[in-house]
């Protein structure tokens, strides 16, 4: 927080100056909003020391005790010093003025971002050797999840055959609504929740009245679902409706949870929404209880905050999580495909992006013409006969509102649907014009809806299992064809069966966020990507669309990201002195390019591509590999300090973010030579030169060879060619020169730079951009 090195005399005499200036007192009236008061990293290892000169300078600003009280929202005293608090305008201004505070913004709202997943991955437990049974399953390893609570009664967090409690955990279970400390045990082992901002924001709410439990009782289900793929226990023979049936487990499935409840649901907008005040206490609080993993499925939407922007509640808390030595795993975001949409692109973060499985959900549809189209569903009801077949549309009328879309159904009342099969087209990429359609449809009386959209990944079941099936644009226009062609069309739609393994392929998802990083361009994003559609996992039994042992199917990145973060778990408990960057390194240098039998993998867009860095990061996770990575990417407080210096934040701001003084290099480093897992050049005019350090963590004696598969139109040099380590030598570093020949401005090309000692293959993903033009003008 503030510079408390000498005493508390410095607080006291700060309090006397402000004490002496009226004009920090507010105006009778003056409307107050929860603002958070950001100080860096805390100078004290006491918290109710940082605590107090928090209460101190809150009462220099507003005069009394009582008033700082009741201002006072939280205290940020573990992992950073910092507090929120209700200000009014120009007591944020005033306050901000103060030469050892950071920043102090106005709080800000984050919104969520949401089986066969481990065979899939190769993380299975049948094998004896094997990253699942080397690490115990993690079970000395503690995940915090920060997102809308849990669900205590599920069998996912059984403690059966689990040990003792991990040593370092310093947590506890808070009780509220519905929830006891009994509710706990040595599964879940925390669990607490942080509503205070959430209140002063929203002074409309009623806890009594609304279905959110004031407590760390999960209302949503997105929490218990997200804990469930991170490090849910193993349960057999679990299905959705009949579909995917198998084991259900984490990836880390004997690591411990705690859950943070940070994120709250509103009764009248029927969305749920986190403070980002309430986030950095909640962050705040996993640091101080010893997590080693934090995992947050939660995001907001371009444009974004620089990362010392405490209105970047996420990246401020990671920032001082990974400090000391945790790693920080967040989704990307479901704004794709749209390009510069990814999340959470603070360098120190890892950031998720999401993919289908190799299983999908064949739909047979007959039609009269004994023709078989294949669609997507997840319809488990009963087989529906041949049945009459209707396309919505009025051929005498040229309104809009005939033309056959989905968005129609419900204003055209007149047209004959009950007792039929509906078509219609959409625009619409996202799973609900299929629910809606199917909904209008089954107002008017009908009995199924077929619809034809954008090619996407995401399904889910229609109310009360109504036969509701998706196909993409061509073969709807095949089955509107045949309705054209024929007198009295008909269709039969059977049940949807699980198909897994091939042929299924591997995609990015439609929705997955994609790369460039919209901030800082030379910083890749996404780092990764995992399985995050159509994902088995537990939820709260307050939620009606599931089987009676309370799991469901959802998908998002959010579904993604709690994969990484059980890999990272099992990592984190094979190698104890690994960093969190050490960890990153492992999972990017060692993806999958292609999906795991060797297919390539494609990106869902309009139209399909294949799949690149700023679609999948390094490529999809491969946990057995990421446990022997041979060399990685390593990062300390010196290389976070030399990045932000090169993207040019303040000398004073990087001070008090890392908590001792801090003078940038003149000239300041480059942005380039930040030692991540990837090379990502957005302006090449002519030629670059950056550097790379590798660390061994594999054989003692080890020689490493490079081979490089350059971008088109780029010239790619790396110096030396050989890595020679042994018990003297343990970080190598090299020298990586870019030149284009390219003499226009272009897109970004992509390839890749490997280092292998023939066991091991270390590959980091390259992505550079010619900017002839702008350089131009940059020069003159």
């Amino acid at each position: 927080m503030k510079n408390y090195r000498t005493s508390i005399f410095v607080v006291l005499s700060l309090v006397i100056l402000l004490n002496g200036q009226s004009s920090f007192v507010a105006r009778a009236g003056a409307e107050s909003k929860v603002h958070i008061v950001y100080l860096g990293e805390k100078q004290h290892d006491d918290p109710a020391f940082v605590t107090e000169s928090h209460h101190q300078m809150l009462w220099s600003l507003l005069g009394t005790k009582e008033d700082a009280h009741d201002s006072m929202v939280y205290s940020y005293r573990h992992g950073f010093s910092g507090f929120a608090a209700k200000l009014t305008d120009s007591q944020a201004k005033k306050i901000a003025d103060l030469p050892e505070v950071v920043h102090v913004t106005p709080d800000s709202f984050y919104e969520l971002a949401t089986t066969r997943t481990w065979d899939y991955l190769g993380l299975s437990a049948a094998y004896p050797k094997n990253l699942l049974n080397d690490t115990n399953m993690g079970e000395e390893v503690i995940i915090g999840i920060v997102d809308t609570g849990v669900w205590p009664e599920s069998e996912v967090f059984s403690e059966n055959g689990i040990g003792p409690v991990p040593k370092h955990w310093k947590g506890g279970c808070e009780p509220g609504e519905n929830f006891s400390s009994s509710h706990c045990n040595k599964k879940l082992i925390g669990a607490k929740y942080f509503i205070n901002a959430f209140l002063a924001e929203n002074e409309e709410f009623n806890s009594t009245e609304s279905l959110d439990f004031i407590s760390p009782r999960d209302f949503d289900g997105h929490g218990t679902h997200v804990a469930t793929i991170a490090g849910g226990s193993v349960l057999p023979s679990i299905s959705y409706k009949g579909l995917a049936g198998g084991t259900v487990r984490g990836g880390a499935p004997r690591a411990r949870i705690a859950m943070y409840k940070a994120c709250w649901y509103l009764d009248d907008f029927d969305i749920t929404t986190c403070s980002s005040a309430d986030l950095l206490k909640a962050m705040d609080e996993a640091i101080h209880d010893g997590v080693d993993v934090l995992s947050l499925s939660i995001g907001n939407r371009v444009p974004y905050y620089p990362e010392t922007d405490v209105r970047n509640g996420i990246a401020t808390g990671a920032f001082h999580a990974v400090l000391k030595g945790i790693t920080v795993v967040c989704s990307g975001g479901n704004s794709g495909p749209a390009a510069q949409t990814v999340g959470n692109i603070a360098p120190w973060i890892l950031t998720v992006a999401a993919t289908t499985l190799d299983r999908s959900f064949p739909t047979p549809i007959t039609l009269g013409n004994n023709k078989v189209i294949l669609g997507q569903a997840m319809y488990t009801g009963q087989e529906l006969g041949f049945t009459s077949l209707v396309y919505p549309e009025d051929p005498g009328n040229s309104n809009e509102s005939f033309s056959g879309t989905c968005e129609s159904l419900l204003i055209n009342s007149n047209l004959t649907m009950a007792g039929k099969v509906v078509l219609c087209f959409t625009t619409i990429k996202r799973h609900s014009a299929v629910s809606s359609a199917a909904r209008y449809v089954k107002r008017a009386g009908g009995l199924g809806v077929i619809v034809a959209r954008n090619p996407g990944d995401a399904l889910s079941p229609c109310v009360d299992d109504f036969p509701c099936v998706a196909v993409d644009y061509e073969l709807g226009t095949n089955i509107l064809l045949y309705i054209r062609s024929s007198g009295s069309p008909v269709v039969k739609l059977q049940p949807s069966r699980t198909l897994v393994g091939q042929p299924v392929a591997t995609k990015v998802a439609d929705f997955s966020s994609r790369g460039p990083n919209s901030v800082f361009p030379a910083i890749l994003k996404p780092d990764i990507a995992a399985p995050g559609v159509s994902i088995l996992a537990a939820t709260s039994t307050t939620n009606t669309s599931l089987n009676d042992r309370g799991f469901i199917m959802l998908s998002g990145t959010s579904m993604a990201a709690p994969v990484i973060s059980g890999v990272a778990a099992l990592l984190k408990a094979r190698h104890r002195d690994w960093s969190p960057a050490a960890i990153r390194s492992a999972i990017v240098t060692t993806a999958w390019r292609t999906d795991p039998f060797g297919e390539r993998i494609i990106a869902e867009g309009s139209p399909r591509k294949l799949a690149d860095p700023f679609d999948y990061g390094g490529g999809l996770v491969n946990p057995e590999k990421a446990a022997k990575p041979g060399l990685v990417y390593d990062l300390g407080i010196e290389d976070y300090v030399a990045y932000m210096c090169s993207v040019g934040y303040n000398e004073s701001a990087i001070s008090q973010l890392v908590g001792k003084g801090t003078v940038c290099s003149n000239p300041r480093p480059s942005v380039l030579d930040f030692n991540l897992p990837s090379i990502t050049i957005p302006n090449l005019k002519e030629e670059v030169s950056l550097t790379r350090i590798v660390t061994n963590v594999g054989p003692v004696d080890s020689v490493y060879k490079v081979a490089v598969e350059p971008p088109l139109g780029v010239q790619v040099t790396v110096t030396p060619q050989t890595l020679v380590f042994n018990s003297a030598t343990k970080k190598v570093s090299f020298k990586v020169k870019v030149s284009t020949t390219h003499k226009i401005n272009t897109g970004y090309d992509f390839g890749s730079l490997t280092w292998s000692d023939s066991v091991h293959n270390v590959t980091i993903p390259l992505s550079v951009r010619t900017q002839i033009l702008q350089n131009y003008y940059d020069e003159n």
